[in-house]
């Protein structure tokens, strides 16, 4: 099983959408995660340091500047979408990466408080 290191640079490029409230509360996960089609696009216009700051996990062992060193995508690659946190939070919990777990639940009290939401 691949192991994770948690992405500070993903953490903080989440806090920043966070903070400037560009963030989508209620979407279905299912239908609105990027793609494969839509990661290539968005990797055509922007560089990988952009394209790691919409993930909070690092592969431990996947070489940089690929798409296998990236993991846990929290956004649409526009926006932080909640359902994304909340997968984020549950596929994490689900194979024990504990450090990324962590991670995408404080990301998600931030967002909700920031929302405010509960």
């Amino acid at each position: 099983m691949a192991r994770y290191a948690v992405n500070d640079a993903g953490v903080a490029r989440c806090l920043e959408l966070i903070a400037a409230k560009q963030y989508v509360l209620d979407s279905d996960w299912g239908q609105v995660q990027p793609s494969a089609e839509a990661q290539n696009r968005y990797l055509e216009r922007h560089s990988w340091t952009e394209y790691a700051g919409w993930h909070l996990g690092l592969t431990e062992g996947a070489n940089d500047e690929t798409k296998a060193r990236y993991a846990f995508v929290h956004g649409d690659l526009r926006r932080v979408h909640r359902s994304g946190l909340i997968a984020c939070v549950y596929r994490a919990s689900e194979w024990r990466h504990k450090a990324v777990e962590l991670a995408a639940h404080d990301l998600l009290q931030e967002l909700d408080r920031t929302a405010g939401i509960g």
